[in-house]
This record gives C-alpha cells, structure tokens and sequence, in this order.
C-alpha cells in the first residue's frame, strides 16, 4: 500500500443543482476510506446563467476558447468552488492544511469523443473534432483555497481517441476489494446513470 492522501472530490453534475464534495482518504490504487460529504446548491440565478453558457459551447472546436459568457461564468464557477470548499471545511472541522490535494472536474458544457458525435443538448456532425469542455479554472481554485488541485480531467483521454468517460470505475475497482466476493454491481445515480458489474475474487 502506498501512502495515503486526504482528497477533496468537488462534482458538479449535469443536473446543474450545485456542488458535491466529499473527502477520502486513498493511496491512488487500491486503499479506500470514506470520510464526510456534502452538497452546496447553486442560486437558481446562477444555474440559469450556467444553462445559457451551455449554450455557448455547442459550436466549440478548441477546448480552451471561452466566448461569449464562458469565461465569465467559468470564473463565478470556480470561486463558487472554492465557496464550497471554505464551506466544507468549516461544517466539518478540518483545516485546509490537512487536505493534500482537491479533485475538481468542473462542469461539462461539451462532451463530443471520436465515436461520438452528439453534444450536450445538441446535434453534432460527425466530421467535427474529438473535444471535452469542462469549465473550472484549477489554477485559480488552487490559488483561492491553498490547496493543490488535480484538474481537467477528460481532456488528454478524448484527444487521445478515448471517450474521456466514464471516471467513477477506478473507484469502484479501489472499493470492491471491501466487499464480499462474487458479483458486485455499482450503480451510479445522477441525470445520466450508469451502471457496473465485477465478478471473481476482489484483488
């Protein structure tokens, strides 16, 4: 076993409903020990302003450009990241200086891989380029919070081929070893649910 950090997940769904934080303590690999969690809503001024930035994205093709309301957004987005962050730390008691790093993914306006030619919400053609949009400024967060902060999380699989999706298996794969042996399935719950089947002995 590897040494273990204390990570900070920070999920911003397709839902748009807010901020969902959650703390663990992990080696990376295979060691897995769940900690506090907690959800912070979005205003409802905001999750409408985050819907229009949606919009704006549709007709991306460089993954770093922010016209029109993205970049600002983007920006409200982040700080409301590191709001939620402050927030957690003072419902659960723990200083910033006991977390080794935060894990942001931010949220996805453009998920478009190789073999896939739709967008969120809207229509692609099926010559545009592989690209994923994750808004979230992890510069900036790690600069509000103290924190290092692991971002940008989809981006090198997709331009790589890959379909940048989904994340949450590396986790399931950390957990199953804590559970008995057999088949195991993990459902994940969210506006797009996926599901998960392991079978065997967990290694």
């Amino acid at each position: 076993m590897g040494k273990l950090l204390r990570a900070l997940g920070l999920m911003s769904g397709t839902s748009m409903d807010g901020i969902d934080v959650a703390l663990i303590e992990t080696d990376g690999e295979h060691e897995v020990v769940r900690g506090p969690h907690a959800t912070y809503g979005y205003p409802p001024e905001f999750r409408e302003r985050l819907r229009e930035a949606t919009n704006d994205a549709h007709a991306l093709t460089d993954r770093r450009a922010r016209p029109g309301r993205l970049g600002e957004v983007e920006r409200e987005l982040t700080e409301r990241h590191a709001e939620a962050v402050a927030a957690f730390l003072t419902d659960t008691a723990i200083s910033s200086t006991e977390i080794d790093v935060i894990g942001f993914h931010g949220q996805t306006v453009l998920h478009r891989p190789a073999s896939r030619a739709t967008s969120f919400g809207n229509g692609a053609d099926s010559q545009s380029p592989p690209i994923t949009v994750q808004l979230g400024d992890g510069e900036l967060l790690a600069k509000l919070t103290g924190i290092d902060v692991v971002y940008d999380l989809r981006a090198a699989d997709v331009e790589a081929g890959g379909q940048g999706a989904p994340l949450v298996p590396v986790y399931h794969s950390a957990l199953a070893p804590s559970l008995p042996n057999g088949h195991r399935g993990f459902l994940t719950s969210g506006a797009r649910p996926t599901s998960r089947g392991l079978e065997g002995k967990a290694r």
